[in-house]
């Protein structure tokens, strides 16, 4: 039973090498709006993702462009000898999580008032190497 968990241990550990991630962390829009602008770049190459996101015309993509551009730089912390044009990087994960909801009040007619919700969210991105064929068969 150890060896097996010291071999699943080697492999995460070897997971981890190729994976960098970052977080953005109580971003004042609503999830809704977050997450129109995350599932276009689900899956795609760095670059790619990259341009899209700069020539998207919702204020969300400027926070997820600037949070790929992190995740992008960890990845390069993680692996000071690598290339990132010979890496071929892609958004393996991205996902979007409903943060803390500031309440308001706004006046409403008649003396009442209104509760206003202020959402935020919490945006998680995964950066990896995609494997080529090659690289896959010699694995095996």
């Amino acid at each position: 039973m150890g060896a097996r968990k010291r071999i699943k241990a080697n492999q995460i550990k070897e997971e981890k090498k190729t994976k960098a991630f970052a977080i953005l962390r109580d971003c004042p829009t609503s999830p809704r709006k977050m997450r129109l602008v995350v599932d276009l770049v689900r899956g795609k190459q760095v670059n790619k993702a990259i341009d899209i996101l700069r020539f998207t015309p919702k204020e969300a993509a400027v926070r997820v462009h600037k949070l790929l551009l992190s995740a992008v730089a960890n990845w390069q912390a993680k692996n000071e000898g690598v290339r990132i044009e010979d890496a071929n990087l892609y958004v393996k994960e991205i996902f979007v999580d409903q943060g803390k909801s500031l309440k308001r009040i706004r006046t409403a007619p008649q003396g009442r008032a209104h509760r206003i919700r202020k959402h935020s969210n919490h945006v998680t991105v995964v950066v990896d190497r995609a494997v080529s064929n090659d690289t896959q068969n010699t694995k095996s």
